[in-house]
């Protein structure tokens, strides 16, 4: 017989160990929480360590809504040398001689470093999950195809220099804040050729996502039973909420627009009495059309809502 499944929803955030996928955290979830029923916001390499939103169940309808969203890395650069992948993964190239490297000042490390701040055009890496006519940049990158990336818009709102250390190399330690769908090891990559001396990265951890910080999160363990957030706390944190009433909640459950004051922006989080998440809506001239809606767990039950006001036995 197939064990039974977890029918609650919710959203998990996990601080990623070392060495596995971002696959391999949603597989070992699924297990520990008792549901196929999971997904991510945000790939990590397996090198890179840190902050995870897992959607669990119905859930995963929140994570769209979570990808986009900025975020927060420490990393470690190594100036010296580049690689073929632009991590401490690849093939190292050729190394910076002692000299040119003792000659690089950290206040020139520094300069080089404002060019790559605010918004600016970033070449992905060439083994970034990014398609070239239908097949991941990285697979290619692999069978020794030459794979140039097209150049795109993003946003690095801080790139701060924590500390320079200096042996054989120059690796320094930063924080970066940007944009989605920024790469921190192009960072790495284009800070090591402004330089002269090529650069790659050996260390990434993510510390933030949107509002969700990696010190709030849990290890991949059975705790993570415990630490499942539910869908209405969440959305409260991501949007503005509206309270509705019983008998709203219950003809939005069901389809119909009803009537919601103007919001500033959208998507708005609209939470039935006993704080269930039963929608994100758009309001258009006073009335609420959804964008996507978030069904009760319990898969037996007939009402879209929760038996609010009914005496308890």
């Amino acid at each position: 017989m197939k064990p039974p499944t977890n029918p609650t929803s919710g959203i998990l955030l996990v601080d990623k160990p070392p060495s596995i996928t971002s696959h391999d955290v949603v597989a070992r979830t699924r297990k520990l929480i008792g549901t196929r029923k999971v997904g991510h916001a945000g790939t990590l390499d397996p090198m890179a360590t840190g902050l995870l939103v897992l959607g669990v169940n119905s859930s995963t309808r929140l994570l769209t809504f979570v990808v986009g969203l900025d975020k927060q890395y420490l990393a470690t650069i190594r100036l010296g040398a580049a690689t073929t992948t632009d991590d401490a993964e690849g093939e190292l190239g050729e190394t910076a001689d002692a000299a040119t490297l003792a000659a690089l000042s950290d206040e020139a490390i520094a300069a080089a470093i404002v060019p790559l701040t605010g918004e600016i055009l970033q070449r992905p890496s060439s083994v970034s999950a990014i398609k070239v006519d239908g097949r991941r940049a990285y697979a290619l990158a692999r069978e020794g195809e030459e794979v140039v990336l097209k150049e795109r818009p993003v946003t690095v709102s801080a790139f701060e220099v924590l500390s320079v250390r200096r042996g054989e190399f120059i690796d320094v330690d930063v924080r970066v804040e940007c944009s989605s769908g920024t790469y921190i090891r192009a960072l790495a990559r284009d800070l090591g050729e402004a330089l002269g001396v090529g650069g790659h990265l050996t260390a990434l951890r993510r510390t933030r996502i949107g509002p969700f910080e990696v010190d709030e999160a849990s290890a991949l363990d059975n705790t993570l039973v415990g630490a499942l957030r539910t869908p209405a706390s969440v959305a409260r944190e991501l949007f503005p909420a509206v309270d509705l009433t019983l008998e709203d909640a219950e003809d939005l459950a069901h389809g119909k627009r009803i009537a919601l004051p103007s919001q500033a922006s959208a998507p708005v989080a609209a939470i039935a009495p006993g704080e269930r998440l039963i929608g994100l809506v758009e309001v258009i001239d006073g009335r609420a059309h959804v964008l996507a809606n978030f069904p009760a767990d319990d898969p037996q039950r007939q009402h879209p809502l929760d038996n609010e006001g009914q005496e308890q036995k």
